[in-house]
């Protein structure tokens, strides 16, 4: 039997998990099944005759060690921060590690030492990152191999409510970490290129810079910029094209109430609210306008945002509750913070709602002075709350890689993201399996007069 080890049995990890215990006994594997919350842990092996559930804390040297040693592969689903200990311990033992998250330059320190002891550091094999480098590189080669130059490359992916469960005005609910929606887009300045131009948009005009795209028959979306883009280049070996872009989908309207928040500081997540605890929400948005007594708050508001008071903008925000006389009642809590508190509890899942990932590639190239435009997209909804669509986009690739790597499928060693044919193209292959199905639609193509 070949040991697992899962450290992390988040929301992310159920379907990861559920994909290793179903196969644990055909593949001869023990899933162990390690977090902070025993309780938890033992709730996703769900008394699995292959799993053992424990309370497992990575801070602990010494248990993280005894069960590092142990193990034939590690799988790490803890936040991103936290992966290095981790690697650092796998490199010392030679034991392979997969995770979804992104490389990290300290992760990256260690691909050396990963190439001298035999084993993978598999990283970025969840949803994007992950399914995103998997499918676009699937027609990328494809395209090359054709004998086409690819002169145009964008990528465009969203979590969001399924349509039949999609019922407020903003279009929107948490189908992820909350804290990472409310930070989104903060700390460097989006980067891109645009019709050989270089674009570089800071966090403070990231939502207002959006694009319309159409993704199947679900209608019209928005896009706004997704931080460096522009590394890709390298990554996907397109240093020739003309635009590459990456962004985030929501529902067409989202950006630009969400812009609001942004303007008046309410994201920000630097310093402490005084009187978080004692403060109305009223107060706090009110704190973030010019001191003016005989104008009410939302008027102040609009006219700070240069807003209609009767625009759809507006609304979103007086039906989030933000101007409402209730407490915030949180002690010491940052702008960030307190928005997000507001927000999760307009904005979290109904146990009966469902989610989905979609997921949009478009790539311009040509022949000669022959174009063309393929648009290869997804949609890929939930089951429930357990298996979610991020839990199963996200956990299923993992398990996937896991799998091939157990049985000597996966060659590579070092550090590495999922960007070769022999990795992509198995585990695109079996995700068929679990609804995550690309549509290509091929069409020839006139380019637009250039814009900058």
């Amino acid at each position: 039997m070949k040991n697992i080890l899962v450290i992390g049995a988040g929301l992310s990890a159920s379907s990861l998990i559920r994909y290793l215990l179903e196969n644990s006994e055909e593949q001869g594997w023990i899933v162990n099944i390690g977090d902070l919350s025993e309780e938890l842990a033992k709730l996703k092996v769900n008394g699995h005759a292959n799993g053992n559930a424990f309370k497992f804390d990575v801070n602990n040297e010494e248990q993280r060690t005894e069960w590092i040693k142990k193990s034939d592969i590690v799988v790490s689903m803890l936040p991103a921060s936290m992966h290095f200990e981790v690697a650092k311990a796998c490199v010392e033992f030679g034991i392979n590690m997969v995770t979804a998250s992104y490389v990290s330059k300290e992760i990256l320190t260690l691909n050396n030492d990963a190439e001298k002891k035999d084993i993978l550091l598999l990283n970025e094999i969840g949803v994007d990152p992950g399914i995103d480098h998997m499918s676009a590189m699937q027609v990328i080669d494809k395209i090359k191999n054709e004998g086409y130059e690819l002169i145009q490359f964008e990528s465009n992916t969203g979590g969001l409510v399924a349509p039949k469960y999609d019922n407020n005005p903003w279009n929107y609910k948490f189908t992820w970490n909350p804290r990472n929606v409310v930070l989104a887009g903060q700390g460097s300045a989006s980067q891109f290129l645009h019709n050989g131009r270089f674009k570089y948009i800071p966090y403070h005009k990231l939502f207002e810079r959006t694009e319309r795209i159409k993704i199947l028959d679900l209608g019209e979306f928005e896009v706004y910029p997704n931080r460096d883009s522009l590394k890709y280049m390298k990554i996907y070996n397109l240093e020739n094209v003309e635009t590459m872009f990456r962004g985030t989908v929501r529902r067409v309207g989202y950006s630009k109430a969400w812009n609001a928040f942004v303007q008046l500081g309410l994201t920000d997540d630097t310093y402490i609210y005084k009187e978080s605890m004692n403060h109305t929400y009223r107060q706090f948005i009110n704190s973030f306008t010019k001191f003016e007594t005989k104008i009410p708050v939302e008027e102040k508001v609009a006219q700070y945002l240069k807003l209609d008071p009767e625009s759809h903008a507006m609304y979103l925000l007086r039906w989030t509750g933000i101007f409402d006389d209730k407490l915030i009642g949180l002690e010491n809590a940052t702008p960030a913070q307190i928005l997000q508190h507001l927000l999760e509890e307009k904005w979290t899942m109904a146990p009966e709602d469902k989610d989905m990932i979609i997921m949009q590639h478009q790539f311009v190239y040509k022949k000669g002075d022959k174009l063309k435009k393929l648009t290869s997209s997804t949609v890929v909804y939930g089951e429930d709350q357990t298996h979610t669509a991020m839990s199963i986009t996200v956990g299923t690739p993992v398990a996937i890689a896991v799998k091939m790597i157990l049985n000597g499928k996966i060659k590579s060693k070092g550090v590495k993201i999922p960007i070769d044919k022999d990795i992509y193209t198995p585990i695109l292959n079996e995700l068929e399996n679990y609804n995550v199905k690309f549509i290509e639609e091929e069409m020839d193509y006139e380019a637009p007069e250039k814009f900058v």
